[in-house]
Formats: C-alpha cells, structure tokens, sequence
C-alpha cells in the first residue's frame, strides 16, 4: 500500500510516525514534508496548495490513499480535487471544510441547531464593530473568520484593547482576508480542553482528550502561536463531562452538517471551554491539532490507517477506538521571538538521543535537511518533545528531561507546559 500525506509540521510527523505501523504500508511520501519526516517518508518538492500537481502526482505514483494534514488546503478544495481524478483521499470536502474556515459559519451552525457556545455578534463593517463594542461588556474576544494559523484570535480586556484589535484584524488587515469579517463573541472564562474525533459522515468517533497551550511565554503570557506544547488527557475532561458532550455538542455537530448538505468526512477537532454553565464550544477545527496530535497519537493502539479507510468508506461504526491508559506530555522547542520574527538554519544536535526509546518522541515541526545531512532549523515551531508515562506528572518529568539532549541556537521554550497538572 502506498500513501502520501499533504504538510510539513509536526502533527504531520506524528501522522507518518503512527501510518508507518502498518505492515500493508510499503511506502510513504509526504509533499512537502521537512528533515524529520525525510526518516520515515519520502519528501516530494510540490506544495501543499498546488493541488493539480499533488493529484498527477498521486496518480503516476499509484498511490492508495492520501491524507491531508493541514488547513488552508483542506478550506482550499484539494479533497474535491483529489475525488474528482477519482483517487482516494482523507479529509473533509471544501463545502465541509468550511466549518474550520469560516468563524462565521460555525457560529451561525451553533446558534441553529442548539449547539452550546459563547454567544457572538459577526461585523464586515469595522465601524459598526466599534460601535458595538461601545456598550459590550468586557473582557471580549475578536476573532478573524477565516484561517490565520492560530493566531486570529484577540481576548481583549479593555475597550481600548478591542478598538485596537478591531484595527489590526479589518483595517490593517494583520492577517490578510482572513479579518475582512469578524466574529465578537462573550468572554467565556474555565478550563479549555481539546478533543479530536474521527467522522465518517454520519458516524463519530472520540479520541483521547487534549489540552494545548497557546501563548508564547510562561504563564500564559505574550502572543498566541500555534500552540508551545500539550498534553493528554485532560485531568479536567470528566466522564460526566464526555457523557454531556456525546449528547449536546459532537453527534449533533455531525448531524447538522449532513443536514446543512455539507457531509463531513475526516478530523474534527473540538476546541471546548469547560464553563461553571457546562461545556461550550470554543472552535472547531477541520483536521488534526498541532500539537495535540503528538500527544494523541503515541497514546492510540488502533491501526489508523484502518480508520482512514473506514471514514473515507463510511464504515467507521464498525470500529472503536482504543488509547493506552497512560499520559503523554509534549515541549515545543521553537526558534526565539517566535511567533513574529526569528532567525533559522541553525544545526541541531542531540537528535539521535531518540532512536530505539520507546517512551520519547522529537516530531520535527520546522526543520530541513542540509546537503550534507544536517538537521537546521526552518521554521518558528521547531521540535516537539514528547514523552510518555505511567501519568500526566511522570509524562512531564521525562518530556522535560528529553529536551536537554538537543540543542540550536537560539532555542526558546515554555517551562510550565501541564503545570495545570498539579492543580487537578
């Protein structure tokens, strides 16, 4: 069997990484791919947006499957692409993608179909934002509706603070088209907690819970970034919680779509914020997290290429999904300054301090090979440091302990990665 993966990050890797597993797979290759992934697959030089070339690709190469990592491809249509040269591909269509796509769409989903969420006002005129914001209470968010890797979200304390934020996202236009339209929604206060599932349609199936750290400094200080490290599962996500959430938000989710005529087939990635009213949710995302994934995956015992199929086939009620009952703790290592401006191309070393450990995992997130050999970094996210464990603690302890063996310049990181561990 052969299957090509669409990305270059680190959720990407942890995708080869798990895909790898299967003993039916005798080749992989990934466009564009990075250094670490160039271990496991074969790295192909075509973008992740150049979809006619990813699918002539796909077909010369007589390849299986392929399975789509990142969003802006995913909201872009490269599945309808790849249907319609009639190869196989996991990932949800662009009409279904738009769930991720459209912070607006997802909201007015929610509304209509009794999907518990902030309650939210949507502006494409920035003066009738400001407007709004003269008598809206704060703290406030203000999100860009469409894809900003991440970033596009503002949690504004002050009126000052959403005026200016109203500014960057439509006028200044910090994240392009993406801010043209904004959603205003209520400042919702708890524990955020993301769970990750499998659809095949009709059909959804929950993984392990999540929990992700997105601002760049210490106690949760600076700007918000693709996220600095995460682990799983949450302490917080009771079986209460999962119960209420199985009810009121995830088959419902599913259903809505399919009734919207917009049939979801992949990833989605439910971004929960666990309130004193019940759990609410923040965002969805139409494809695996990054880095949730790096937790996720080293922690599931089933044969993922076997749920590709099953959701691409429409038989994922035929499998349950099974994760180990332990923990697993992830430590992005990224390059200083990140998520703005930073230097890369430095050499990293230490890298084989991971081959043969069965516990320790360094997913490449922004790397590249050198001619020589050499691992550089490429990117802001470099590494990703994941350990497992017996427990949450224990799992923290080694992933700490495992981001001593390598080293860059210019080498930044959190230190307080679960630190909400202690608090459960």
């Amino acid at each position: 069997m052969k299957i090509l993966v669409v990305g270059s990050g680190g959720r990407e890797h942890a995708m080869i990484w798990k895909i790898s597993q299967n003993p039916q797979v005798e080749k992989i290759y990934c466009a564009p791919g990075n250094g670490g992934i160039a271990g496991l697959a074969e790295c192909v030089a075509i973008g992740a947006m150049e979809f006619e070339r990813l699918a002539a690709f796909a077909k010369e190469k007589e390849i299986d499957l392929t399975v789509i990592g990142m969003d802006d491809p995913l909201c872009g249509g490269i599945v309808d692409v790849f249907e319609q040269n009639g190869l196989r591909v996991f990932g949800p269509k662009k009409d279904a993608a738009i769930l991720e796509g459209s912070k607006a769409f997802s909201k007015h989903l929610m509304k209509k179909y009794g999907i518990p969420t902030a309650a939210y006002e949507v502006f494409r005129d920035p003066d009738e934002a400001l407007r709004y914001l003269e008598t809206a209470k704060m703290p406030i968010v203000l999100k860009a509706d469409g894809l900003a890797l991440g970033k596009g979200v503002l949690i504004c304390k002050t009126l000052e603070e959403a005026r200016e934020g109203v500014k960057t996202l439509m006028l200044d236009k910090q994240f392009g088209s993406a801010g043209e339209e904004i959603v205003i929604e209520e400042f919702l206060t708890g524990r955020e907690v993301s769970v990750l599932s499998f659809v095949d349609g009709k059909t959804i199936r929950i993984m392990t819970s999540a929990q992700d750290h997105k601002r760049a400094k210490d106690g949760d200080q600076g700007l918000n970034t693709g996220g600095m490290g995460t682990f799983s599962p949450s302490p917080f996500y009771t079986r209460d919680i999962d119960q209420f959430c199985r009810e009121h938000i995830y088959q419902k989710t599913v259903d809505a779509m399919r009734m919207e005529g917009r049939e979801f087939k992949g990833i989605i990635f439910f971004g929960l914020m666990l309130t004193e009213d019940g759990p609410k949710v923040l965002e969805y995302n139409a494809r695996f997290g990054d880095p949730e994934t790096q937790v996720v995956l080293p922690r599931m015992k089933n044969d993922i290429v076997r749920v590709f199929e099953a959701c691409v086939d429409g038989t994922l009620d035929q499998i349950e999904l099974e994760f180990e009952d332990n923990a697993a703790v992830c430590v992005v290592l990224a390059s200083d300054g990140y998520p703005e401006h930073y230097e890369k191309g430095f050499p990293i070393s230490g890298l084989e301090r991971f081959e043969g450990k069965k516990d320790y995992f360094a997913f490449h997130a922004g790397t590249r090979l050198a001619e020589d050999g050499t691992v550089l970094t490429n990117g802001g996210r470099v590494l990703g440091i994941t350990a497992c464990g017996a427990d949450l603690k224990e799992a923290r302890k080694k992933a700490y302990e495992a981001t001593e063996w390598v080293r860059f310049s210019n080498q930044y990181m959190r230190h307080d990665i679960g630190k909400a561990i202690d608090e459960a």
